[in-house]
């Protein structure tokens, strides 16, 4: 990764967030992918256009995987995410985003996520300590999950899986409180941060994951992926909350 991949990060994610930010207060038009609240809007699939031709301009050996259907092969691969949280986005909450990250194979180099309503840019990667609006973040230290906030999404319809219910609910319980903002990115940025102290879903995509996994990551906490009860978990924050997570998770 080199300087001008993350300068290009942020300038992308930042044109794509105020694009959508820019349609959206015009009016959207919205389908239905595959259930009320997993929605698509003509904001999301302009702004991921418009990074993957940015993209295909500036870094034409690299591929390019978008939630909204973008898959151009190459040697890198940037993970877009052009709005995450678009149920939020299209509700008229402010916790939605733009994000992506740079991957070669295994090997997670970056991650950017610029949230409009609080024009917050955050970065960070595997040679770049991680910053908000280019201020460096504070290092995450330690801390007991029995201190700290845990973010995670249960979907009603995990309501009734046992096999991811009650290991989110072992976590959960452990925890000093529960948030649940409806942006894997937003919550994984502010763990980053040190806003919100752990995170944990369960199969998560990429364009989901990578990008705030990165920033973690390069504020000094951990970002995993483990197996448990047949499903992959994704876990983030300092350590020591990581491995009691884990531990919860797989009981």
């Amino acid at each position: 990764m080199s300087a001008d991949d993350a300068v290009l990060a942020a300038s992308l994610v930042r044109d794509a967030g105020r694009l959508a930010a820019r349609m959206r207060a015009r009016g959207l038009d919205v389908a239905r992918k595959t259930s009320i609240t997993d929605v698509v809007t003509d904001a999301d699939r302009a702004a991921e256009k418009l990074v993957g031709e940015r993209l295909a301009a500036q870094r034409p050996a690299d591929g390019v995987v978008g939630e909204e259907g973008t898959t151009v092969p190459g040697g890198r691969t940037w993970f877009v995410d052009p709005v995450d949280g678009t149920y939020n986005f299209l509700s008229g909450l402010s916790e939605w985003c733009s994000a992506l990250a740079l991957a070669d194979g295994e090997d997670l180099l970056l991650g950017a996520v610029y949230r409009p309503a609080t024009d917050e840019l955050w970065l960070g990667g595997r040679d770049l300590p991680a910053t908000c609006n280019g201020t460096p973040l504070p290092a995450l230290v330690p801390r007991p999950l029995a201190e700290i906030s845990l973010a995670t999404y249960l979907h009603p319809g995990a309501l009734r899986d046992g096999g991811v219910r009650e290991p989110l609910l072992r976590a959960v319980a452990g925890a000093a409180t529960l948030r649940m903002f409806g942006s894997g990115s937003v919550e994984l940025a502010a763990v980053a941060a040190g806003r919100l102290g752990a995170w944990l879903h369960v199969a998560t995509p990429d364009w989901d994951w990578l990008p705030g996994a990165a920033l973690v990551r390069a504020a000094g906490g951990v970002a995993e992926v483990f197996e448990a009860g047949g499903r992959r978990w994704h876990v983030a924050g300092n350590a020591r909350a990581v491995a009691e997570i884990t531990a919860l998770v797989v009981g």
